[in-house]
Parts: C-alpha cells; structure tokens; sequence
C-alpha cells in the first residue's frame, strides 16, 4: 500500500514536470518606456548662470547615439563641447567663456534612447541663460543642393541679427549668433533666438571654426531679411493601438514659430584652390596627373633624361585630368625611370594662383620587361590552343597573324546594333588617334538586296580618342560602315583591324513623343540672353535629354524610349547653355533648379503634353523621393516587442490546441 502511494506520488510530480517544461519562460514584459529627465543641474531653463558644467539626470541608464553628428550647442563654440552619457546622467563641460545675456542650448535632436532596449526620448533641448530671461524665439527649414535639389545632411545653418555690425562679408568675419545642423532630410531649427531680424546662411565648416575661410566649403545664403514672430496654435497627435489601427487622435495646444519654411540652396563658388592631387605612371607608356580643381592652361613638363617633345597630351575638358603619353617607345623600353620638372599653377595661402616647380622621378607600376614576359606567355598559350585545333580537326589551318604578337589599336563603336532616327555613332579609342585615312573608309545603304555607296562624314570629337559618324538616316533601312585594316592609326604606332558594322535605323513606331510646356509667373521677367533649359532625367537622376525652351516656354522631346522620365530645369541666367554656381561676396546666387514632382510616362506612339509651373510648387516638395539619393532617416520608434510577445504567445497557444 505504502509503496503504491509513492508510485502515485512519484507519477504527479512527473506530470507536474512534464506540464512546467511544455513553454520556456520567456523572460518577461520588456521595457517600452522611454527615458525621462528626473533632474538637472543647473535646472533647464535656468537663468543667471555662469556654470560651464552641466549635468542631466533620468531615470534609467541612458546612451547617447552619434553624438557627434546629433548633439549642436548654440551659440557655436569653437573649442568644441564634452558631452556624455555617464550611467544614468549626461554630463556636458562647455571650454568657450560664456556670453554676457546669453541663451545657450544644448539641442540633442534625437539622440537619447535607454541603454537596455534603444527606447528613444524623442527629440530634446537642454537651455539656460546666462541673463535675467530665457530667449525662445525658433526658425525653421530646409538646405539643399543648389544643383539638384539633393537635401544637404550635416551642414552647419546658423543667423545674424540684422543690426549696425552685419555687413554682405560677415560669414567671412565671425561665427554665427545662434546655430543649427542639417538632418538627413536637410532640415534645421534653431532654438533659444532673441526676437528681431535676422539673415540665415548654411556652411559645410571642414575646419571648424564657423567661418566661411575655405573655397572648398559648400555655402548657402538669403539676401532677404525675416523677422521671427511665434502663435498659439493646435496640431493632431494620433495615438496607435498597433502598427495599422490607431485608438484616437488627439488635439494639442503648442506654440508655433515663424519662419518655419526658410529653404538654402547650398553650392561650392567657381575657381577651386588648384593644387596637384596625385601623379601616377600605371605603365611605361603613361603619366597621369590629377588636380583638385579645373585650370585654364595645361602645365609645362621640362624632361631631365628624356626629350619632352616627345609627348602627347591628353586632357580632360576642364584641364583637371591630364593623360601625358610617352611615344619614345625606344626610350621607355630602355629605361624604367623618367625624370622630368613640372611646373603648373597653384594656389598659395593667399588665394593667388602662382607658377610652381617640382622635380619628379617615376617608374611604372609595370615595367616594360614584365609585359613582355606576359606577352610570351600568351603567345606559348595560344599556339598550344592552335595545336590542338589542328589535331582535333585534322586540317592544316591557314596561319593567321598572331593576336598577342602585334598590339592593335581598339577602336570600338557605340552605339550598335540599331540607332535611334536622330543618333549618331561614335568611334572610340583607347589611346589618342593620330590619323585618319578616309579613303580606306566606306558607307553603304542596303537597297533590295544591293549595298550601295552613301554619303558619310567621319570627324573626330572634342576629346583626342572618337571620332563620330554622321549620316542622313533613312528609317527602316540598313547600313554597313566598313573600316579597312590602318585607316585608323594611334599616337603610338598602333593601327586598328579591319571593322564592318551593320545597323539598322528604327522606326518612328517604337517612340513617344514628350511636349513640355514651361509656365512663369507674371512677376518672373527673364533678362534678354536669359532663356529656360529642361531636362529629361532617368532613375539614376542623370541627364539624358536636354532642350532651350523657346519664348513660349515650350520644350519638344521626340524619338523618346518608352519609359518613365523624370525632368529637371534651369533658368540660364546668361545664355551659355550651362548652370552657373553662385558667388557669395559678390551676392550672386547660383542658376535656380526646379524639378518636376512626379515621373512622366512616355509609351510608344504616345505624344505626351505637359504643363509646368515651376514656381508654383514649395521647393521642399518637388524632387521626386524615387531619385532623390540622400534618403531621410529613419525614424526612431518604441519597437513594441510586448506586442509581438503578446502574439507570438497566442499564437503558441493556439498550435498547441
């Protein structure tokens, strides 16, 4: 009997482990609270102090998260802040003397969240005064990129009160009074401002002394004055039951400051400091040299153990990339190192472009001995390949000049295939071209079955490697261009092989057509050499279509493929085709840039009209998100894994049902 009972009671305690071990413990309710401020000393929003070390206690253990990028103190100082999160406090010493009747913040964005789960505390200002009041006057907005409209992340945006000091150089002179820093979005506010007029500018500071001291600084300014002003006024705050169904939406009072929609165009001025950025030599054939900013002039090469008449320049548009090609080939086979004084422009540290010399000596990063032992190589492999051949097919065949043993010129068209009605090809090489022979060069239409003769040009293009055919294009047909073997021959010594081109010209059928009407304002006057240029732009932001708008604003887009374009204008302020960048001593503002809010789909034989007026949509909102590239960030949210616990729990009981 007594050993029946422990049976029994041994089988319940079983069962009772049995029934425990069916779920794991799941470790508790997490924390979805974010951190809250129990304390600070001085007390926020404090006046008269004079303390430089500050502390900001809360109720949890908190960290601080790309603090510097985040966290701005205002007024600016130069010798930047300490601040950090220490346990449960943020401790904050100021090294800059504080200001007589001062507001200082200490603006935290979003970059508090607790040191367990990243709960975020939202957006926080920590201020105190250094006077009898607190100045709480706020301005708002926007910088983007002049160019593109692109919002401009992590640049400096600060103001100047308008008064007896300010003068059109003073960002040259001293910092800003109160300051601010871009998000992701491009967006600032600057807090803690003195009722007043102000002008606002925007500054990408590399040196951090909140002066504009350096060209290579993007800088934005507003030549109009504002005045800040602030109402009361009501905003809709809806609460989530979850990520999809909210609960209510609540109405709540807040103070709302003016201007809140200031908008910066930010832009690097023209005439970069000119300094020599790198020079390489990636074969026995080739000095490279690379600037950091475009030049008028190519420099002088003086050769030290070569003659400098023996080189070929070949530059890029604005002068900044210059390809020098060495065509004493007898010379670069006989020695690795050449030895030559360069003398270009450069800036010096007054801003003046003055003549600089330097001597150079440079040895390839191949030599021409280690190329040859390659080129053996291929030549052993590719007579192996062709023995094989010949055994395999049992036939002697024809011998044929061997690809390795002769360097050709690679002379390579674009586009092929078939071209568009309005499209030329272009001819491309990868060395300078040193001559043409157009009598070794033949254009035919195919009439019936026949090839006959067609009229052609064949000219060489702006830089020293394309050459471009030109045709009266006939839709439908189709058209051989024929190369003979050294009608094209390169600066050194290479000639081309023999190429046959077919392609087609397509019809108008497989084209829609885009009909851009620009329309301006009554009180936008457009000087006498001013015109509109619009732009087609695809998915990558990238130009691929440009027109002057005549003096209706009308723009024609014919022989368009079928897809989705974005557009983009200008207004060319001087006629030159161009977009011009600004000046800011001189008070110019870069060219304006508008971009059309929404993607226009174009469908073969499809005419598309559109109607535009630029001026009349906010500059905030008309780059399209699907090409814009700097990206907002994220969004700081509690991440309700109570909710998803709570789930994953009915759920599991649920499948155990």
């Amino acid at each position: 009997m007594v050993r029946a009972k422990h049976i029994l009671v041994g089988f319940g305690v079983l069962l009772m482990v049995a029934c425990a071990s069916i779920g794991a413990p799941d470790g508790g309710i997490y924390d979805e609270i974010p951190p809250k401020v129990v304390s600070s000393y001085p007390a926020d929003r404090s006046i008269n102090n004079t303390n430089r070390k500050m502390q900001i206690r809360f109720n949890e253990y908190i960290k601080l998260e790309n603090a510097s990028e985040k966290v701005i103190v205002s007024p600016p100082q130069i010798e930047p802040a300490n601040i950090r999160a220490d346990g449960k406090t943020v401790k904050i010493t100021l090294y800059d003397s504080l200001k007589a009747n001062t507001t200082y913040t200490i603006d935290f964005s979003d970059a508090i969240t607790d040191n367990n789960e990243g709960n975020p505390m939202g957006y926080y200002t920590y201020s105190f005064s250094t006077g009898t009041e607190i100045d709480t006057m706020e301005v708002s907005g926007a910088v983007l990129s002049a160019e593109n409209l692109e919002p401009m992340k992590g640049l400096l945006v600060g103001i100047y009160p308008v008064d007896s000091l300010f003068n059109d150089s003073i960002l040259k002179q001293k910092p800003f009074t109160r300051v601010s820093r871009t998000n992701a979005s491009g967006r600032f506010c600057i807090k803690g401002i003195k009722p007043g007029k102000y002008r606002a500018f925007a500054l990408e500071d590399k040196d951090g002394d909140f002066l504009f001291s350096q060209k290579s600084e993007q800088i934005a300014f507003l030549q109009d004055t504002f005045t800040t002003s602030c109402k009361p006024d009501l905003r809709m705050d809806t609460v989530w039951r979850d990520s999809t169904h909210y609960d209510s939406i609540l109405v709540v009072p807040y103070i709302h400051y003016f201007p809140d929609d200031l908008v910066l165009t930010a832009f690097l001025e023209a005439g970069q400091d000119q300094h020599l950025l790198k020079i390489l030599r990636p074969d026995p054939d080739i000095i490279q040299l690379f600037f950091t900013a475009p030049a008028d002039s190519l420099p002088i090469i003086r050769g030290v153990n070569f003659d400098e008449n023996c080189l070929v320049a070949d530059a890029s548009l604005h002068n900044d990339t210059i390809t020098y090609w060495i065509t004493d080939t007898a010379f670069t086979h006989r020695e690795d190192t050449i030895k030559f004084e360069l003398t270009f422009l450069e800036t010096d540290s007054l801003g003046v472009l003055q003549p600089h010399t330097e001597l150079h000596e440079l040895a390839p990063k191949i030599t021409w001995e280690k190329i040859q032992k390659e080129k053996q190589k291929q030549i052993q492999e590719w007579k192996k390949q062709r023995e094989k051949q010949i055994k395999k097919t049992k036939e002697v065949l024809p011998l044929e000049d061997n690809p390795y043993e002769k360097t050709f010129l690679d002379l390579a068209a674009k586009p092929t295939g078939s071209i568009d009605p309005n499209q030329n090809i272009r001819y491309t090489a990868k060395q300078p071209i040193a001559s043409v022979d157009t009598t070794k060069i033949h254009f035919y239409i195919k009439q019936d079955s026949t090839w006959e003769p067609e009229p052609f040009l064949f000219l060489p293009d702006q830089d020293t490697k394309s050459y471009t055919l030109y045709a009266e294009w006939e839709k439908k047909h189709q058209y051989r261009f024929v190369i003979d073997s050294a009608a094209v021959v390169g600066i050194m010594g290479d000639h081309c092989k023999s190429i046959k081109n077919d392609f087609t010209v397509k019809d108008d059928d497989v084209y829609g057509s885009l009909f851009v009407h620009v329309i301006l304002p009554e009180t936008v006057v457009l000087a006498d050499s001013a015109q509109i240029v619009v732009q087609l732009l695809n998915k990558s932001d990238k130009c691929v279509a440009e027109r002057p708008a005549d003096a209706d604003g009308r723009a024609d887009f014919f022989f368009l493929k079928p897809t989705d374009y974005y557009m983009r204008c200008f207004i060319d302020s001087n006629g030159n085709g161009l977009w011009d960048t600004g000046e800011y001593l001189s008070g110019k503002q870069p060219e304006q840039v508008f971009y059309f809010p929404q993607p226009i789909p174009v469908k073969a034989k499809w005419d598309v009209e559109q109607d535009w007026a630029p001026f009349e949509i906010p500059r905030l909102g008309q780059k399209p998100l699907d090409i814009t590239k700097q990206k907002p960030d994220k969004k700081k949210d509690v991440k309700q894994r109570n909710r998803d616990r709570e789930r994953q729990k009915q759920e599991e009981k649920k499948n155990r049902r």
